[in-house]
């Protein structure tokens, strides 16, 4: 149970982080002599608060739904983490409603958020390509690791909580992609556009090519 309250806590709150995230973006590419104004440091804080907020109302709303459920059969799941579509199945009585009360919440809102923070770079991107062809390509730059990072963490919620064939163990797979890939996406792709790094790896491309010639 302390396991799923902390799951869907950071998980509530990564959401809304990412939203914030777009609202930076937002307001750093469309309305740049804006940026300082619209996001202070309060704006920061504030949105900093609403995020664990959200995320703990949110984690408490899921364990309201398993607070009573008994449980008498057996106690192992077959997954890398306790969450509630496999903890539910556990129960001793029929949990067709439960679920469908998580799916409501958890899935639903994960597609929710997602669709909206995807309209949101596409207007980004429309907004972006109106005044400027050779700015759309900095802005796509820009933006390419979060919308990768928001595809797989998004990605990953709706096929736990949407997916249709509970028995396939498409979460094992999402699960691990999602630990391996997001955490360094982001140093990934600002490292290789750094122009120093760039330089460092032709000069070492070539010492490596030129030392396969020689052997």
């Amino acid at each position: 149970v302390i396991q799923i309250f902390v799951l869907h806590i950071l998980g509530g709150c990564e959401m809304v982080l990412l939203i914030a995230m777009a609202l930076n973006r937002y307001v750093a590419i469309c309305k740049p002599l804006h940026y300082l104004t619209i996001m202070s440091p309060r704006m920061c804080i504030w949105l900093l608060v609403g995020a664990w907020v959200i995320g703990l109302i949110h984690s408490v709303a899921q364990l309201a739904f398993i607070a009573h459920l008994p449980f008498c059969g057996p106690n192992e799941i077959d997954s890398f983490y306790c969450d509630l579509p496999r903890f539910i199945k556990l129960a001793c009585i029929d949990t067709y409603r439960l679920e469908f009360m998580v799916t409501a919440n958890s899935g639903f809102i994960s597609m929710g958020t997602f669709f909206l923070l995807i309209f949101s770079y596409i207007f980004i991107l429309v907004t972006v390509w109106k005044s400027s062809s050779v700015g759309l390509s900095k802005a796509l730059s820009t933006l390419s690791a979060h919308i990768t990072v928001v595809v797989l963490f998004f990605g990953l919620c709706i096929f736990i909580y949407v997916w249709p064939f509970p028995t396939v163990p498409v979460d094992k797979f999402l699960s691990i992609l999602d630990v391996l890939i997001t955490p360094i996406l982001n140093p990934t792709i600002y490292t290789l556009r750094n122009k120093d790094m760039k330089t460092a790896m032709r000069r070492l491309s070539r010492q490596f090519l030129s030392l396969r010639k020689i052997t």
